[in-house]
């Protein structure tokens, strides 16, 4: 008598029978495929034991069913990428997701390098200056109507320039005679002393500090010898090419202020009228 050679789930025998062995027993091919085999994500139907399964992202697939939702292409031998869960073949994902390079014009394929800025974007290697044509890759830059430049660049064609060393002001400074100067350039002619923040005077548009200006230019008092700039609203009278500061235009003997007052001159001296009814 022959031993019994049955389907592990059916009990049907299996002789003349196609079957698939397995660690559990044999099975005949419709209580395999029910017991073992995946269900298709695309089709839901089972995935038979003698059909190609795909397998991605704990998903199984059909040859056929694993194939581009938009344009139907197979993907099995083919690149792809999952957006949102749905497969895309290269050529539909560039075409719904990627964007153009603004500078050549080519796609920039999903997943390159790439830069954006203000809406646009650009293939990392095409985002360059616009001065120096170099790549700005992560470094600083300065747009400026429509063009793009590296710092360097953008200080050497647009920042203004010292009236005095010519170099680029890239922060600070001040401005004399309507031009921009370094804080460190507007120096006094006569002692370098820097003037920023200072108050100062010029002399043939060379800039001086007062005490310089004083000393070098300015006429000097016939009372106190020290000199008359007329600088931080300081007044002086005038007589005769002499000079004095007001709080030194006095009588020579009685000391009193001859400011909008008569006064004689006496020699290198002034006196008030009345000193000089009185005699020696």
């Amino acid at each position: 008598m022959s031993e019994a050679f049955d389907c592990a789930k059916c009990s049907e025998s299996l002789y003349g029978r196609k079957y698939i062995q397995t660690d559990n027993g044999p099975y005949c091919v419709p209580c395999y495929d029910s017991t073992f085999a995946n269900t298709c994500a695309e089709c839901q139907q089972l995935i038979g034991h003698d059909s190609r399964e795909l397998f991605y992202e704990d998903r199984h697939f059909h040859e056929g069913c694993f194939r581009c939702c938009r344009c139907q292409r197979s993907l099995a031998d083919e690149p792809f990428t999952c957006q949102d869960s749905e497969l895309l073949c290269n050529d539909c994902y560039c075409s719904a997701f990627s964007s153009q390079c603004s500078a050549c014009g080519e796609t920039v394929m999903p997943g390159s390098r790439k830069l954006e800025y203000g809406g646009q974007t650009w293939h990392e290697h095409c985002f360059l200056c616009s001065g120096c044509e170099q790549p700005l890759g992560s470094r600083s830059f300065v747009p400026d109507k429509g063009a793009h430049y590296c710092v360097p660049c953008y200080e050497n064609k647009f920042a203004p320039r010292c009236a005095r060393c010519s170099k680029t002001l890239t922060q600070g400074g001040v401005t004399y005679r309507d031009q921009p100067w370094h804080r460190e350039c507007l120096v006094c002619t006569g002692c370098q002393t820097p003037l920023a923040g200072q108050q100062f005077t010029s002399r043939d548009d060379d800039p001086y500090c007062v005490a310089c200006f004083g000393e070098l230019f300015a006429p000097k008092c016939s009372s106190c010898k020290r000199p008359i700039t007329g600088l931080g609203g300081g007044k002086y009278v005038s007589f005769e090419d002499r000079h004095w500061h007001h709080s030194c235009f006095s009588c020579a003997r009685c000391s009193t202020s001859l400011v909008g007052q008569g006064f004689v001159p006496d020699g290198d001296q002034v006196l008030c009228q009345g000193c000089s009814q009185a005699g020696p």
